[in-house]
C-alpha cells in the first residue's frame, strides 16, 4: 500500500468518525451508542428514529456527496484550465447555475423538475463564455481567468439581483437557497442529486488519465496522440456536471472547489490518481465540518454552510495570491 493510498484511506476513516458525531449533534443530542441502535434497528420504539432518519442523517450525507461533487469538479476545472485557481464559483459555473435554477423557481414554479437540467444548462454557458474570454494561443493565465470570472459573475449576480426585485413575493422560498444551505434538506434531496453525484463519480474515474495528460501541458498531449481541446471539453462538460447538480439540489457553495484540490495537491501530490480521490474525500470533509458548525455553533441559528465556506475561503483565497501559489 502505497503512502498516498493510506492517507485517503485514514482520510475516509476520519470522514466517516466525524460524519457520526455530527448525527448526534443539535438541539436533541444523541450519544454515538444510541446512534448505532438505532441505525441497526436494535433499540425498540427508539424515540429517536425520526431526528436521524428524516432529519440528521439524510443531511450528513447530503454534506458529503455536495462537498466530494463541487471538490472534483474544481480539481478537474483546474486541470482544464491550466492553473489551481480556477473552480466553480470563480470561473462563473456556480453563479451560471444558480441563475437559471432561480430563473426555474422564481418565475416558472411548476416547472421545478426541470432544475437540474437547468443548472447544467446555465453552469455550462458561463463555463464557455470564461474558457472562450480566457483562451490565448499561448494558454490561459491566471489573472485572465479571474477577471474573466469577474465579469461572468458580475452578470449572472446581475440577473439574480433581477429577478429577487421582480418575483420579491416569492423570494423568501429561496433565500436559504440562495446561500448555500443545508437546512430543512431531507431524503428527497438527498436521492434527487445521488444517482448523478455516483454518475459523475464513476466518469471522473476514467477522466483521471486525460487530466494527467493535460496536466502535463498541451505539447505533451499531443505528441502522445491525443486531441487537447476534446480532453478540455469532455472534462469541463463532467465538471459542469457535478457542479450543476449540487448547485440544484442545495443553491451556492464557493470556495470548496478552490481549497480542496489546492490542500489535496500539497498532501498527496498533482498527480490525479491520488489527487482526485483525495479531493473527493477532502471535500466531503470539509462541507460536513462547515454545515455542522453552522448548525450547532450558533443554535438555534442555523447558519448556511456556504457562508462558512465564503467566510474560510476568502481569506484563504487572498493567502494563495499573496503567497503567489498560481
Amino acid at each position: 500500500m502505497t503512502k498516498n493510498t493510506s492517507i485517503i484511506i485514514g482520510t475516509c476513516i476520519i470522514t466517516l468518525l466525524l460524519a457520526i458525531i455530527a448525527i448526534g449533534l443539535g438541539s436533541v443530542p444523541i450519544s454515538v451508542p444510541d446512534i448505532f441502535k438505532t441505525l441497526f434497528h436494535q433499540a425498540t420504539m427508539d424515540k429517536h428514529e425520526t431526528i436521524i432518519f428524516d432529519i440528521r442523517l439524510p443531511r450528513v450525507v447530503l454534506a458529503l456527496v455536495i462537498g466530494a461533487n463541487i471538490a472534483i469538479s474544481g480539481a478537474l476545472l483546474q486541470a482544464v484550465m491550466g492553473n489551481p485557481l480556477a473552480d466553480p464559483g470563480l470561473t462563473g459555473v456556480t453563479s451560471g447555475a444558480a441563475a437559471f435554477v432561480l430563473l426555474i423557481m422564481l418565475a416558472f414554479p411548476e416547472y421545478t423538475q426541470l432544475i437540474p437540467i437547468a443548472a447544467f444548462v446555465g453552469g455550462f454557458i458561463a463555463a464557455g463564455i470564461v474558457y472562450a474570454l480566457a483562451w490565448k494561443r499561448n494558454g490561459i493565465s491566471p489573472i485572465t481567468i479571474i477577471l474573466s470570472g469577474v465579469a461572468v459573475n458580475a452578470l449572472c449576480g446581475g440577473a439574480i439581483g433581477f429577478l429577487t426585485i421582480i418575483y420579491s413575493d416569492r423570494l423568501p422560498s429561496a433565500v436559504q437557497w440562495l446561500n448555500g444551505s443545508l437546512a430543512a434538506k431531507g431524503a428527497s434531496a438527498l436521492w434527487m442529486v445521488l444517482p448523478y453525484a455516483v454518475i459523475g463519480w464513476i466518469l471522473s474515474l476514467f477522466a483521471i488519465r486525460k487530466a494527467n495528460m493535460i496536466r502535463m501541458g498541451d505539447q505533451v498531449a499531443t505528441n502522445l496522440g491525443e486531441n487537447v481541446h476534446r480532453i478540455r471539453i469532455s472534462l469541463s462538460i463532467l465538471a459542469v456536471f457535478l457542479a450543476a447538480i449540487s448547485v440544484a439540489a442545495i443553491g451556492m457553495i464557493g470556495f470548496v472547489g478552490l481549497i480542496v484540490p489546492h490542500m489535496a495537491r500539497l498532501i498527496v501530490g498533482s498527480n490525479y490518481k491520488a489527487l482526485l480521490p483525495m479531493s473527493m474525500v477532502l471535500g466531503a470533509l470539509v462541507l460536513l465540518v462547515a454545515d455542522t458548525l453552522g448548525r450547532t455553533a450558533f443554535a438555534p441559528l442555523d447558519i448556511p454552510a456556504g457562508i462558512f465556506m465564503a467566510l474560510i475561503g476568502g481569506p484563504y483565497f487572498l493567502y494563495l495570491m499573496r503567497k503567489k501559489a498560481f
